[in-house]
């Protein structure tokens, strides 16, 4: 078994927004924006219905970040 070390607090990623250079903001794993309820199912099934087909089986958790000054919205893999 493994774990996101964002998701657990182990650490913080700092990523530059591509657009601006701000620092991007990291907002949570994104599959839970897909309805009220994915925040309370199991990971692994999310991870089977998110959309990033590769997850489940190379340990990669998808997280959000955002950028406060241009908008920008990207998806990052993080290494469980």
């Amino acid at each position: 078994m493994s774990a996101c070390p964002i998701c657990n607090g182990f650490r913080r990623l700092e990523v530059a927004c591509p657009s601006c250079g701000q620092l991007l903001a990291e907002q949570g794993r994104i599959m839970d924006y897909y309805d009220d309820y994915s925040p309370y199912m199991p990971i692994d099934q999310m991870k089977l219905e998110d959309g990033y087909p590769t997850t489940y089986s190379n340990q990669q958790c998808p997280h959000l970040f955002t950028c406060s000054e241009c908008g920008l919205e990207k998806v990052l893999l993080v290494k469980e």
